[in-house]
């Protein structure tokens, strides 16, 4: 197997390739400054238990860039629709909460992008655009 960086060249390609690229970006945010990510999602840790970093440090950060870099880096079909699922299934998750919770505004521009992210990931592997 190669490790080549494989350069985007169809317009599918592009946005799957944008799509993990917004993984990794979000991945990086939580990875580097969980306080500011908690602050956005209107969460606040308690001082004396600082394991909520570790959670946005560990279990988001490591999952979007693991993901996000993987389908760069090995451009391979399966990984897109793998990561095109995971947005679907995170734009799930906030339908979920939204008729779940009290829904607001910026859960439905975030389910907006979430389900856009995961329609640009599964477009090309699935045939939708060349």
């Amino acid at each position: 197997m190669e490790f080549t960086f494989p350069w985007p060249t169809t317009n599918g390609e592009w946005l799957t390739f944008a799509s993990a690229c917004v993984a990794i970006l979000l991945g990086l945010i939580r990875l580097f400054v969980p306080d500011i990510v908690l602050r956005l999602q209107r969460l606040q840790p308690v001082p004396e238990h600082p394991e909520a970093f570790a959670a946005v440090r560990a279990s988001m950060a490591g999952f979007y860039l693991g993901l996000g870099v993987t389908a760069l880096l090995l451009a391979q079909p399966f990984l897109y629709i793998a990561l095109g699922f995971s947005w679907a299934f995170t734009a799930f998750g906030r339908l979920v909460s939204i008729l779940s919770d009290r829904n607001t505004m910026l859960n439905w521009l975030l389910l907006v992008f979430e389900l856009a992210l995961g329609a640009a990931a599964l477009a090309n592997p699935l045939g939708f655009l060349p």
